[in-house]
C-alpha cells in the first residue's frame, strides 16, 4: 500500500504540473487528503521484522518503486494519445514482459516454475487475467480523461482490497487506518469531482 499511495500523490502532482492540468486550491487540499490517508493506512512493522530486513535497502526501492509508477503513468498519458488505447497496453505489456523474463533468466529462477503448486498457478494466472483487464480499462480511462482524475480513482481499488482482506481473509482495519481510508476516499472524491 505505501508503494501504491506514494505514488498516487507523487503522479497527480506530476499530471498536474507537467501535463497542465491545472492545480487548484480544491486538488491542493484533495491530494493533502490523500497523502495523509495513505500515511494513516501504512502500519508499522515490529522491531523484529525491521531487524531481519537487509538494513534500510527496501525503502531505496520502494521509492523507487513509486517514481517509476508515477512515470508509468505520466509517460502512458503522453504516449497513448495518438494510438489506440489496447495498442499502447499490448505494447506497454510487450515490454513489462520481456523484462520480467529476463530478471527470471537473470537470477537463474527459470527451473522454479516446475515446483509451482497448481492452485497457486492458477491463482497466478487468474491474477495476470485480472493484471490484464485493468491496465486494458486503466489506459482507456487515461487516453481520454485527465491523469490527476484517473489515477487517484484507479487506485481507490485499496477499497476493493480492504472489502477482500476483511471477508476472506478476516483482517480488519484499527482505527487510524480507517480514518486514513475515508481521507483517501474523501480526497479521491473531490478530485473526481472537481
Amino acid at each position: 500500500m505505501n508503494n501504491s499511495g506514494s505514488s498516487t500523490v507523487l503522479t497527480i502532482v506530476l499530471a498536474l504540473i507537467f501535463l497542465k492540468e491545472g492545480i487548484t486550491w480544491q486538488k491542493s487540499i484533495a491530494v493533502i487528503l490523500i497523502a495523509i490517508g495513505i500515511f494513516l493506512m501504512i502500519q508499522k512493522k515490529s522491531t523484529a521484522e525491521e531487524n531481519d530486513s537487509n538494513g534500510k535497502s527496501w525503502l531505496f526501492y520502494a521509492v523507487l518503486s513509486a517514481v517509476f509508477a508515477s512515470l508509468t503513468a505520466v509517460l502512458g498519458k503522453i504516449g497513448i494519445t495518438g494510438i489506440e488505447s489496447n495498442l499502447g497496453t499490448a505494447i506497454r505489456t510487450g515490454i513489462v514482459l520481456v523484462m520480467a523474463w529476463s530478471m527470471v533468466f537473470i537470477t537463474g529462477k527459470q527451473s522454479e516454475i516446475h515446483n509451482i503448486d497448481r492452485r497457486e498457478l492458477i491463482f497466478i494466472c487468474c491474477s495476470g487475467i485480472a493484471t490484464g483487464a485493468s491496465w486494458m480499462y486503466y489506459y482507456k480511462a487515461l487516453q481520454n480523461g485527465p491523469a490527476s482524475v484517473v489515477i487517484p480513482i484507479d487506485k481507490s481499488s485499496v477499497l476493493v482490497t480492504v472489502a477482500f482482506s476483511y471477508f476472506i481473509f478476516h483482517e480488519s482495519l484499527d482505527k487510524k487506518s480507517a480514518i486514513g481510508l475515508a481521507l483517501l476516499v474523501l480526497g479521491t472524491i473531490i478530485i473526481a469531482i472537481l
